[in-house]
């Protein structure tokens, strides 16, 4: 009797689970198969959803319309740089708050964290002018500083978390050992924590990659990302809703890529310390 009520929960849970998956996915089914329409057959009503005729054309206008391998470039560089010195920063960070905490260790995340809650138009126009007098305004350096800045408090309670875990034992035996500062970060800290830091890594790429507001209001041409690659299918004309989502499923493509082949190790990250 207990197995068969056990085996009903697991049943139930799992295609909850489906159901709750199949849910969140369909609005990027939806746009992949809206790419393959014509523009009529995009905007039909009723909706059309497998019975139509498939085209590529979208893809093709898209092509000879923008430069797509520059705006994934720019992707590729602003996300990935703005992670990496995210990390560099918040490791020490998040070694300093999980192994030498002070009485204010936890006010000091708890502000950080509400730097999130800030509306971010409160303090576009500032950014702005500080970025005229700098001369970054619609460079990769500045978004990668921007980008960079708005994700550092993720990242940092990501690690914090992660570090929180780890027996702070470990580290005062290699101190005894005559461990340096740098060497228990490094050659023990570190590698302890691989999981953990490859999810952080992963998951503030994708911040970085999907950010739309800061992208869109502090680049023009030379440093737009695929954010801004997507919103120029949005024109005074109207939207090209199969264009639209031609470039949005190029612009996804390969962050979904990515997604799908780390998936593992991202949620191994996020379950790093769950069990012990």
């Amino acid at each position: 009797m207990a197995r068969s009520v056990t085996s009903q929960r697991k049943l139930i849970n799992t295609g909850l689970a489906w159901l709750i998956g199949l849910i969140i996915f369909f609005p990027i089914l939806w746009t992949i198969l809206t790419s393959f329409k014509t523009e009529a057959q995009a905007i039909n009503d009723p909706p059309i959803f497998l019975f139509f005729d498939w085209t590529l054309e979208n893809y093709a206008i898209v092509q000879e319309r923008s430069d797509y391998m520059r705006f994934l470039w720019n992707s590729v560089i602003i996300a990935g740089v703005s992670t990496l010195l995210g990390v560099m920063i918040a490791v020490p960070a998040a070694w300093s708050m999980a192994f030498v905490p002070s009485k204010r260790t936890k006010d000091i995340l708890l502000w950080m964290l509400s730097t999130k809650m800030l509306p971010a138009v409160g303090v576009l126009y500032p950014i702005y002018l500080i970025f005229i007098e700098l001369g970054i305004l619609d460079t990769r350096v500045g978004l990668i500083v921007v980008l960079m800045l708005v994700n550092l408090p993720i990242i940092v309670w990501m690690l914090y978390t992660y570090f929180k875990e780890i027996p702070g034992e470990i580290l005062e035996a290699a101190r005894m050992d005559g461990a340096s500062l740098r060497s228990e970060i490094l050659y023990v800290l570190t590698p302890m924590a691989v999981p953990g830091i490859a999810s952080t890594l992963l998951l503030n790429f994708i911040l970085a990659w999907n950010e739309a507001f800061w992208t869109l209001n502090l680049t023009a041409a030379n440093a737009a990302p695929l954010t801004a690659f997507i919103a120029s299918y949005s024109s005074p004309e109207g939207l090209f809703y199969a264009k639209l989502s031609a470039a949005s499923t190029m612009a996804i493509a390969p962050i979904l890529i990515l997604g799908w082949f780390s998936q593992k190790q991202l949620v191994r990250g996020l379950t790093f310390g769950a069990v012990k």
